[in-house]
């Protein structure tokens, strides 16, 4: 349908292992590590609430890698309150997937983006101790089941990002919190090749199926390249040529990723609750411990 095709160079990036001892915190887009040994994680001084949406745009946009906020449905913060006054420390956001097949997949006897939720963004800052994120997600999932969501999908995606000139922006989600949570393990997604903007950040194939049919979005997708010196798409010009011509302007490289490690959470008040939920996908043991090979040179 689009003969205007992208000619990027490619690229392979080692990925880390998927399960390990740290826990993974960010601020200001920056990443930090916690040993689960350390612990000194007080329920006392912690709580669970819903957030608006401009609040969480604000924290996800400001802390998490990517600088993007995805497609939400439920939005659930955690606060400190130790010192008497709330203070956010983390934010998880669920919502809607690119694909409606991400939830039936897994869930298929559940009602997607009703019943069925993918887990878009989990976010805590530097300042939360280890262990935090149990706690917070055990929370996450009582909120979303009383609010008749009975099952969650969630991605760990082990390549680091990296900027062109090799800084790493992130590096790679461990996954630590899906094995301790006794998520399901439903093996790989799709492998695919995905762009890498200078920066470190993947240009979505949405977004560029947005540029190349000006579907609503188009804009604010186009603006993600003139922001890194990509030249204006004109009127009257072609979205498709624009489009390849701007990635190669900015450097863009294209990576092979192998596919993200996909997990699932049936929720329920009891286990057997839980257990009555069919899976779509068979489930993998034991947890992925660690990276691919490397891809022999060619």
């Amino acid at each position: 349908m689009f003969p205007v095709q992208e000619t990027l160079p490619f690229e392979d990036l080692q990925e880390i292992p998927t399960a390990s001892p740290w826990c993974q915190r960010w601020r200001e887009r920056t990443h930090s590590w916690r040993h689960v040994r350390d612990g000194g994680f007080d329920a006392r001084r912690y709580e669970v609430a819903p957030l608006d949406e401009a609040q969480a745009e604000k924290f996800v946009i400001t802390h998490h890698y990517s600088g993007s906020y995805p497609a939400a449905t439920q939005r659930l913060a955690l606060y400190e309150t130790s010192t008497g006054e709330r203070r956010l420390s983390g934010v998880a956001v669920f919502g809607v997937p690119v694909s409606e097949a991400v939830l039936t997949n897994p869930l298929p006897q559940l009602r997607p983006y009703a019943e069925s939720l993918v887990c878009l963004r989990f976010v805590l800052l530097d300042e939360c101790p280890g262990n935090s994120e149990s706690w917070f997600l055990a929370h996450c999932f009582d909120a979303l089941l009383a609010a008749g969501v009975r099952g969650v999908v969630s991605f760990a995606d082990p390549v680091p990002r990296r900027t062109a000139s090799g800084t790493l922006v992130m590096p790679g989600h461990v996954g630590t919190i899906y094995a301790a949570t006794n998520a399901v393990y439903a093996g790989r997604a799709t492998a695919r090749t995905v762009k890498l903007l200078p920066n470190g950040t993947v240009f979505h194939d949405r977004a560029a199926q947005k540029i190349r049919r000006q579907e609503q979005g188009c804009e604010y997708a186009a603006a993600q390249l003139t922001a890194l010196g990509a030249p204006r798409l004109r009127p009257g010009s072609d979205p498709a040529l624009w489009l390849r011509e701007a990635l190669t302007a900015i450097g863009a490289r294209n990576l092979r990723h192998r596919g993200a490690h996909r997990y699932v959470f049936r929720l329920g008040r009891t286990r057997r609750e839980r257990e009555q939920i069919k899976l779509g996908l068979p489930a993998r043991t034991p947890y992925p411990k660690a990276p691919d090979l490397e891809p022999p040179a060619t």
